[in-house]
């Protein structure tokens, strides 16, 4: 199964450590051959020092095929393990419509930029459940419709 059609684009990944969350910026196409390049990144954050966010930036991901779907899922069920709020950023196009259509939309927590969940993470107070855990909100930053 394919999701979107970046063809040709150079995968790129980089990390910029936070005071509270690490982010990952994901570029290009995220699917077979780069999966495992993505798994390894977020291996390092998991097995260094507790961060109790992490934002995965999707904004420059021009392909995702099941492969690197499953990744991000794999990634969710890892950070819910070790107590990690595992957030997406810049999800668009294909990608979006996706995870909406699987209903893995519900299962992420996405805000339209990294910026929006590094702010989000900054305001957290892991005093409340879930560690400040905001309502879910689709791409766009509005509340998901509860219409069928």
């Amino acid at each position: 199964m394919l999701f979107g059609a970046g063809h040709g684009s150079a995968f790129t990944i980089s990390c910029d450590l936070r005071e509270n969350a690490a982010v990952v910026r994901v570029g290009g196409e995220l699917g077979f051959h780069s999966a495992p390049l993505l798994r390894e990144q977020l291996r390092r954050i998991w097995d260094g020092p507790d961060s109790p966010f992490l934002i995965v930036d999707l904004t420059e991901v021009t392909f995702c095929d099941s492969v690197g779907l499953s990744e991000l899922v794999s990634a969710l069920q890892h950070s819910e393990a070790t107590g990690t709020r595992f957030i997406l950023s810049g999800v668009h196009g294909p990608l979006a419509r996706v995870l909406t259509i699987t209903g893995l939309r519900k299962a992420f927590e996405i805000h339209p930029s990294s910026d929006d969940a590094l702010r989000q993470a900054a305001e957290a107070r892991p005093d409340l459940p879930g560690g400040g855990r905001p309502l879910p909100t689709d791409p766009d930053g509005t509340p998901p419709s509860t219409a069928l």
